[in-house]
């Protein structure tokens, strides 16, 4: 049985999965902390479910990147679990579990992130089938730059997140037609996603596990910015 978790954007997903099937699922937008909504929202999905903490055998959770705080309580709720109930520990990005939500599209899958000052956390997949394949890494790049350089690809493209909405005047200005952006349904994360695309990984070591914030934090930038100025 996989309980999966994800608190890596606005959204707040919980699912539990056994054999393949779908239990039960809890996805909400409501602008509350993660840290607050996410362990009730665990313990309240088990009870509908009739499941109790020795049935979990797998804890999945999205690694990122996405919001630093939210990529943190998650990966933290995930490994204290983990721990605690000796269960298997996955991490799988939150891209990719974003771009499976459109994994019907005929085209190339690019979901978005919203990153800041003009930046978008993304990546490529590529589908055929129903099945993604991953094109490029997760990243961090000014959404102008990452668009023009999807315009050579000569192929539909489907944006797929909450935060293309924040962008979709840039994508639209480079890529015109060759842009379509998914139903807003669509651009939920659903920790169910995240479950499945596990099924058939290997396990990962709790202690050495860290999230994918696929950039320095700003305190963090801001401390090497000074570290270096001092030793000029």
């Amino acid at each position: 049985m996989i309980l999966a978790i994800d608190t890596s954007t606005q959204a707040l997903s919980i699912a539990l999965v056994n054999d393949q099937t779908v239990l039960g699922e809890f996805s909400t937008t409501i602008k509350k902390t993660h840290s607050v909504q996410a362990m009730p929202a665990v313990e309240q999905l088990m009870q509908h479910c009739n499941a109790k903490p020795t049935d979990i055998t797998r804890i999945v959770v999205a690694k990122g990147p996405g919001s630093y705080t939210g990529v943190r309580i998650g990966v933290t709720l995930a490994k204290t679990l983990a721990w605690t109930l000796g269960s298997e520990l996955i991490g799988i990005s939150s891209l990719a579990s974003l771009a499976q939500n459109g994994a019907y599209f005929d085209g190339y899958i690019v979901p978005i992130i919203d990153g800041r000052r003009g930046q978008v956390f993304t990546s490529l997949f590529n589908c055929k089938n129903g099945l993604l394949t991953r094109v490029s890494d997760d990243q961090i790049i000014l959404c102008d730059q990452w668009t023009t350089e999807l315009a050579a690809l000569e192929k539909p493209l489907l944006f797929i997140g909450a935060d293309t909405l924040i962008h979709q005047q840039t994508i639209t200005a480079v890529l015109g037609k060759q842009a379509y952006f998914a139903h807003s349904a669509m651009n939920m994360p659903r920790a169910s996603q995240l479950a499945l695309l596990s099924i058939g990984l290997a396990s990962e070591d709790i202690h050495s596990f860290t999230p994918n914030y696929a950039r320095l934090a700003e305190a963090e930038t801001n401390w090497l910015t000074a570290q270096n100025e001092g030793k000029q």
